[in-house]
């Protein structure tokens, strides 16, 4: 801790113990890091592979925000992966580079996982046929497509048929369990003639589709994966989508609004129901504890101190997700030139 880099030349007992913390917190990481793909290479992986690397990379990352709490002075430049610096040093990239290639390898699709050769345009497809039949219109229903698209790479990082290295219970392109596929089933079939009516082609495609699953779980196909999580949480939120894209006018902000819809539903849907959706405030500490599980208000000390939340604050917290949504918002445009050719 040079004072050329422009920090003191002797740290105080604060300043001392949070770089002890990261430093720490760091070799942790790497030292699971380092286990978990030696398990790879002798196959033989825990249970729940990846829920220890998780909470090490949270645990590195927040011991670094304490960090340049206490030393502004280690805050660097701008990282790839457009966490904010504050969070995250760029010396670190390779750790989340190898942090990336395990996880992919650890929920990897089964060997049963029939994949599609369009995932994105599937995903935007759907949204859209859905939109239009939950009653909206061109511009809006195309907006919902490109909601759903934020949300495939929300929920797998754009992967088909993914397994979960954190959950037994979630899985398939939009991460659903079983339940909740099978709700989403039963709604795609009440509504199945009436998109037919406007969109043959796409109703001969899911035709095919379901003669191709036979018996296999619907979710690890990744037309209906996709179909029956967007039937089951998102469509009857679609006819919102007019007001949301008022109130909500940056897109990225439109699919984060949808991936808590994933995550919190219930509060999610209490405040699109409310008067003001951005000041809608959770104050439940359960709730605050599944934001906190899905790397929000989990960096660092000041930000777990937080016992209650606005929508606004919520959604200025999502920014783990930020490349996430730019890649999906950079595949849709693609999508739509494609289409114009």
């Amino acid at each position: 801790m040079s004072p050329a880099m422009g920090e003191p030349a002797a740290l105080t007992k604060k300043q001392s113990d949070a770089l002890n913390t990261y430093n720490n917190s760091r070799s942790n990481f790497e030292q699971i890091l380092a286990q978990r793909r030696a398990q790879i290479i002798s196959k033989q992986l825990p249970n729940l592979p990846g829920q220890a690397l998780y909470l090490a990379r949270n645990n590195m990352m927040s011991a670094y925000k304490d960090l340049t709490d206490a030393l502004p002075s280690r805050i660097g430049g701008p990282n790839k992966y457009g966490i904010p610096p504050a969070y995250f040093s760029v010396d670190n990239e390779p750790l989340l580079d190898e942090y990336r290639r395990l996880f992919d390898i650890m929920q990897a699709p089964p060997a049963s996982a029939q994949h599609s050769d369009t995932p994105f345009k599937d995903v935007v497809d759907l949204g859209t046929a859905i939109a239009r039949a939950r009653g909206l219109d061109a511009a809006n229903a195309e907006a919902a497509g490109r909601i759903s698209l934020g949300l495939f790479f929300a929920e797998t990082n754009g992967n088909q048929n993914i397994g979960n290295a954190r959950s037994n219970k979630y899985k398939g392109s939009l991460q659903s369990g079983v339940s909740e596929d099978q709700s989403g089933q039963r709604k795609w079939a009440a509504i199945k003639k009436q998109i037919a009516a406007f969109d043959p082609a796409l109703n001969a495609r899911d035709d095919r589709e379901e003669a191709r699953a036979g018996n296999l779980d619907r979710r690890y196909n990744h037309w209906t994966a996709v179909r029956d999580a967007l039937m089951n949480a998102h469509a009857d939120i679609f006819p919102q989508v007019p007001a949301i894209v008022k109130t909500l006018p940056d897109p990225i902000d439109q699919m984060k609004l949808f991936e808590l819809i994933q995550i919190i539903p219930s509060p999610t849907r209490s405040a699109l129901g409310s008067r003001n959706l951005v000041d809608y405030r959770i104050s439940d500490p359960r709730i605050m504890g599944y934001l906190r599980n899905n790397s929000m208000f989990t960096f660092g000390q000041a930000d777990r101190a937080k016992t209650s939340a606005t929508f606004r604050e919520i959604l200025d917290a999502m920014w783990l997700f930020n490349e996430k949504f730019e890649r999906a918002l950079s595949k849709f445009d693609e999508i739509k030139k494609q289409s114009k050719r």
